[in-house]
């Protein structure tokens, strides 16, 4: 049998930091900020095993953190690499090139989107508008924005990404400072 995941005391202890802002009863309000911490402690994704801890350390039902991480695409249900390329593929980055970037992605990983190379550092996805309509194409890893994307900065950022070989989300980067 599977052990079951626990999070760690420290982890414990912002999670019950983050709930203690919200009225008595309306813990669910803290689902996004745990999911994400929960996503950062559990190497980058949201397992059953995983939500159903978030589901008994907020006293929800599994059935509204399943329905929440599966809503977001911020969410991972599935392993990913080190590095979550997630590259906008809405109206302005779509005609300012963001196909031809994940296509030259793809060639350049030997992955297609939604995979994840042998060696773990990279994997790939595509999302719905990130907010960055003016500096299109573009794509997030972690929290870090990647703008005005050309061929020689996707190779620019690659080669940086995988010099770091550390893993990178969103929790550590944003949240963190936020909560």
């Amino acid at each position: 049998m599977e052990n079951k995941p626990q999070f760690p005391a420290e982890t414990l202890k912002l999670i019950q930091e983050i709930k203690s802002r919200y009225p008595e009863g309306k813990q669910k309000s803290a689902l996004l900020p745990v999911l994400h911490l929960a996503q950062a402690e559990f190497d980058g994704w949201l397992s059953v095993p995983v939500m159903d801890l978030v589901a008994e350390v907020l006293d929800l039902d599994p059935i509204e953190v399943y329905e929440v991480a599966s809503f977001y695409s911020m969410y991972n249900l599935k392993p990913v690499g080190k590095c979550l390329l997630e590259v906008c593929r809405t109206s302005s980055c779509w005609l300012r090139g963001a196909e031809e970037i994940v296509h030259y992605i793809e060639k350049k990983l030997g992955i297609r989107e939604g995979e994840t190379t042998a060696d773990g550092i990279f994997t790939l996805k595509t999302v719905e508008c990130l907010g960055s309509c003016g500096t299109a194409p573009m794509m997030m890893c972690g929290a870090q924005f990647h703008e005005n994307l050309t061929f020689e900065k996707v190779d620019s950022i690659l080669e940086q990404l995988k010099s770091e070989g550390k893993r990178k989300t969103y929790f550590d980067e944003v949240v963190t400072d936020h909560y």
